[in-house]
């Protein structure tokens, strides 16, 4: 039972970290500070995306939901449990290195629109 838990708590923490990579950039725009939790967490997500490495996760929550007696899972997070809700059919490692891609431009603008706001607010 606790190590069910535990796999649901990783599976929780590793949504809202993938959360905060895509959308944490806005939180910045009114808290500047959170900048420096969010930029290693957009670094780290990307590296990983575009690398196509297993994010370390993954290995612990199946290695939680083995322990109790579930099944784990081939691949990474992204594709057992967001692929599965975006793209029905899997994710390719191109659109997966598309998707890490267009994480980090995205959040480049969101930066580029705060040091914009930072420099014609003075």
């Amino acid at each position: 039972m606790h190590a069910k838990i535990a796999a649901d708590i990783i599976l929780l923490t590793h949504f809202a970290f993938i959360l905060f990579v895509v959308f944490g950039g806005l939180i910045v725009l009114y808290r500047h500070r959170m900048a420096w939790l969010h930029i290693p967490m957009v670094l780290w997500a990307s590296v990983i995306n575009l690398l196509s490495w297993r994010c370390p996760l993954t290995p612990l929550e199946n290695r939680f939901r083995s322990a109790a007696g579930q099944a784990g899972y081939e691949g990474g997070f992204v594709e057992h449990y967001v692929a599965r809700l975006v793209y029905p059919e899997g994710l390719s490692y191109e659109l997966g290195v598309m998707l890490g891609i267009a994480v980090l431009v995205w959040n480049l603008m969101v930066y580029a629109f705060i040091v914009y706001r930072i420099n014609h607010s003075r």
